[in-house]
């Protein structure tokens, strides 16, 4: 699942959460879960009647099951279901023992079942929901204004149960045969081929499945509606891209996209894809999820899979793209192969992540994805250097517990460890081990010590050693370089310690870390760095030495003066990627409390008086101006702090200009947006002028703006906007059925800081206007560009029952603290933390301790930045 993780980045950990340690390889026997295991499902037959007016539906199953000990008791998954009959073996009649509140329910035989090979026949009730989860319809508006209803389903973690009975955990795989009945005029995809299509009655049809190889129930998908596609074939492989009728076309550049992916993965893999053919389908607007792997039957939110030429901007283009070869490499890893339990979570999702990455990399190598991973790797550590943050491979007792662990960890973190891994091992050692991994466990399930063995027999090295200490244990190692000049030579010793923010009593922990070190003109070397101190000589003095060479590992670094110095000297002769590394490491000094804000100045000025062009870099100096901006909320030296950001951009929009170039880099092309919106944040005048100029005239002409302006220009726009003005936008929003370009235009909005416009936000959010499976990301984004939380965390708890009836159930724990974590103040965190739904489950209870580690850490910035500013204009004269 290629999940949007604004939101779910806040769903960290709890304190002190308890790492996995001498994990096994794959059991069946001894994996986590909460079902038992004494039965075994092997095939499902599933047959579905949908009503999509009064949206119920029927469904018979027959299962056929191995037990493996004899029971009168069968356990399975059901949530929200009515179960009517269950019958063994077409005698024995079952006595249902439905416990709603467990999401199980427990057939009882008055004889205990004798071991060996038995089938199942349930019949069986349930509703096709509203929400973004389990079956489900989405309601949106086609292309000619028409309304229409789709048939959707999004099952995991755990909500296959709310469309029929099943062992809904991952290790119980199994086939299955589905067959539904929809209206007539349904086009039905599934993970499988149509075998069968038979006219019921004037109105409906039924729709027959080929089995499913062997999976896990998770991965089994339907969707139905008024969809065309667009086809093409890769290494033999019909792969269809569906949208609403009538945008199928916009699914071209995706289709261009997967016929490149696809052949790569085949080579890579060792494993030619197995399924006879490959389906993506662009869900409009109602989609919690950012897409979502079902094999063969690729989901996703509809603006991450189609790309409209009049709308669409190179950022959505380079999205669209990675999001592609993300849920393409879960076909194999996730799919294929699927993690035992949900503690391995990041076997799927940071695998992905990296792989999404190194494919985009390789058919797009104008696009310097890699350098541009810095800002998830500034992202990641953020998160992981908290109190609350958890170890990759962590203790997941329940489902609440398992939504809560695809966030910012398990994606950013996992992949960033991979990558570290794969630059340690050769590319194609790492390769070799992943064939083997996947060879190996094909249609089955492993851990990641099934991984750490597979890589160790195809390198000669003691993987699992080296991994582990980043999978089993949370936080950041940090390496420490000290330097001594003697004799004309410089020795350095390199030690480690733990990295963290806001966090003095941070548990001390080793870390078995792959380093690289080297520098302009300088030999690269490689060691591991363990607990006892490492040391090398270079044969000359003030040598600009920088670990973490090409930003491939996962630590910080922190230099002493003596190897810092030359460092900051020649910055702008190391590669981009290093550049940013630099700077990234030296903010994070500031935030851990232990460098000076200056020093981070210093380097910025270096680079931009040394006239930095790269976008890397850039960026990374765009994001921590914003930030310290927004620490100087509320300072009087704020105007001022702003005038020196300025300073240090305007030569940058001044190169780039408002408007695209004649065979410009489309690098410049997404950095010029990025520019103007920092610049417009610290009050350019000059920008605010010409912003305000533009959008009077894209209202009047929209084609007047290129799609990659719009959200910025108008944002720029909305944050002194009248309310006439506001409504005009506001309607833009209501009215547009494009859900990038509805969600671009929402983002705008959200900037409007007049209380009455945000009171207005805040409605427009849950009125029907934005998906349902964008309405929390909504409110939060409201929260933070109003720089108002406080009133919208009001204006929230005054319709939190309405807007919690949009939200799908595993984005209810997360819902309250991302709106709170926005704010400073004490008495809205006391609420939040009085509030019976911070408690309610093991996800609200971490996404609760999250957002106030978050912001006590915020507070904490916020107080040496208005110092160490105040301090460093009055030195400067600034």
């Amino acid at each position: 699942m290629r999940r949007l993780l604004v939101l779910t980045t806040l769903l960290a950990g709890l304190p002190l959460a308890l790492p996995a340690h001498a994990e096994g390889t794959f059991s069946f026997d001894t994996t986590p879960g909460q079902l038992p295991k004494t039965v075994v499902p092997t095939d499902y037959i599933i047959d579905l009647t949908t009503d999509m007016e009064h949206l119920t539906l029927q469904g018979d199953e027959i299962v056929r099951v191995e037990v493996k000990s004899p029971t009168a008791d069968v356990t399975l998954n059901q949530a929200g279901l009515k179960l009517a009959s269950a019958l063994l073996d077409n005698s024995q009649k079952a006595e249902i023992r439905q416990d709603d509140a467990a999401e199980t329910v427990t057939l009882h035989f008055p004889t205990p079942v004798p071991a060996g090979v038995h089938t199942l026949a349930i019949k069986y009730s349930g509703p096709i929901l509203k929400t973004p989860n389990g079956i489900y319809i989405d309601d949106y508006t086609d292309p000619t204004g028409k309304p229409k209803r789709m048939l959707v389903t999004q099952f995991e973690v755990a909500d296959a149960r709310r469309m029929f009975p099943g062992w809904d955990e991952p290790a119980f795989k199994a086939t299955y045969q589905l067959n539904v009945t929809l209206p007539f005029e349904y086009a039905a995809v599934s993970n499988m081929p149509i075998i069968g299509t038979t006219q019921q009655d004037e109105k409906t049809k039924r729709v027959s499945f080929s089995p499913t190889p062997r999976m896990s129930n998770y991965l089994l998908a339907l969707v139905a509606g008024d969809m065309a596609s667009v086809d093409g074939k890769a290494d033999g492989t019909p792969i269809r891209v569906f949208a609403p009728s009538g945008l199928e076309s916009q699914g071209t550049y995706a289709l261009g996209a997967a016929e490149k992916i696809l052949p790569y993965y085949n080579e890579y893999f060792g494993i030619k894809y197995p399924l006879p053919k490959m389906d993506m389908l662009a869900i409009p607007g109602n989609y919690q999820a950012g897409a979502m792997e079902n094999w063969g039957a690729l989901t996703y939110i509809d603006n991450v899979l189609l790309f409209d030429p009049k709308n669409s901007t190179p950022r959505t283009r380079e999205l669209i793209y990675e999001v592609v070869a993300h849920e393409m490499a879960h076909q194999w890893s996730g799919d294929l192969v699927t993690m035992g339990w949900w503690d391995n979570i990041w076997l799927n999702e940071g695998f992905a992540s990296w792989m999404e990455i190194k494919a985009t990399d390789k058919m797009n190598p104008d696009w310097d994805i890699w350098p541009r991973q810095h800002e998830t790797r500034e992202a990641t550590m953020a998160t992981d250097a908290l109190s609350t943050t958890h170890p990759i491979q962590q203790v997941i007792h329940n489902v609440s517990e398992a939504n809560s662990a695809f966030d910012g960890i398990s994606y950013g973190k996992g992949e960033l460890v991979i990558r570290m891994m794969e630059g340690w091992l050769g590319e194609d050692h790492f390769r070799d081990g992943m064939r083997a991994y996947m060879k190996a466990h094909a249609f089955g399930n492993a851990t990641s010590q099934d991984l750490w063995n597979a890589l160790s027999g195809t390198s000669g090295q003691d993987v699992g050693k080296v991994a582990r200490s980043f999978t089993e244990q949370p936080g950041i190692p940090q390496v420490n370089v000290a330097a001594v000049c003697k004799n004309g030579q410089t020795t350095y010793t390199l030690t480690q310690s733990r990295f963290t923010i806001h966090d003095p009593n941070a548990k001390a922990l080793t870390w078995n870390i792959p380093v690289v070190a080297g520098g302009p003109g300088l030999e690269t070397r490689k060691l591991v760095l363990g607990a006892e101190p490492a040391t090398f000589t270079l044969p000359r003095c003030n040598a600009p030495l920088k670990l973490d060479l090409g930003e491939s590992g996962y630590y910080r670094v922190h230099y002493d003066d003596v190897a810092f110095a030359p460092i900051a000297a020649s910055i702008s002769k190391f590669a981009p990627v290093d550049r940013a590394n630099i700077l990234g490491d030296q903010f994070a000094q500031f935030r851990a409390g232990h460098g000076a804000l200056s020093s981070y100045f210093d380097l910025v000025d270096r680079l931009t008086a040394a006239h930095e062009t790269d976008i890397a870099t850039l960026e990374e100096i765009i994001g921590k101006l914003e930030a310290l901006d927004f620490y100087e909320i509320g300072s009087p030296d704020r105007p001022a702090f702003q005038a020196y950001a300025r300073s240090r951009l305007a030569p940058v929009l001044k190169r780039l200009g408002w408007d695209q170039k004649p065979h410009e880099s489309v690098l410049d092309t997404m950095l010029r947006p990025s520019v103007i919106s920092a610049l417009g944040t610290f009050n350019d005048p000059a920008v605010l002028t010409e912003a305000k100029r533009r959008f009077a005239i894209w209202l009047k002409n929209p084609a007047s703006l290129r799609p990659d302006l719009v959200g910025t220009v108008s944002a720029l726009a909305m944050k002194h906007t009248d309310a006439a003005t506001y409504e005009i936008m506001a309607k833009k929003v209501r009215d547009t059925q494009a859900t990038e370009l509805k969600l671009r235009l929402f983002q705008a909005l959200a900037n409007a800081s007049d209380p009455d416009l945000i009171r207005r936000n805040v409605e427009l959010a849950y009125s029907g206007a934005i998906p349902d499976g964008r309405i929390s990301m909504a409110l939060s984004q409201v929260a933070s560009a109003s720089e108002n939380p406080d009133l919208v965390w009001k204006l929230v708890r005054q319709h939190e029952a309405e807007i919690r009836t949009h939200l799908a159930p595993w984005s209810q724990d997360g819902f309250l603290p991302a709106i709170a974590g926005h704010s400073n103040n004490p008495d809205i965190l006391a609420e939040l933390q009085k509030d019976p739904s911070s408690s309610k489950t093991t996800g609200a209870k971490i996404a609760t301790a999250h957002a106030l580690n978050t912001v006590a850490a915020r507070q904490e910035a916020v107080q040496a930045t208005q110092s160490q500013i105040h301090d460093w204009l009055a030195a400067h004269a600034h």
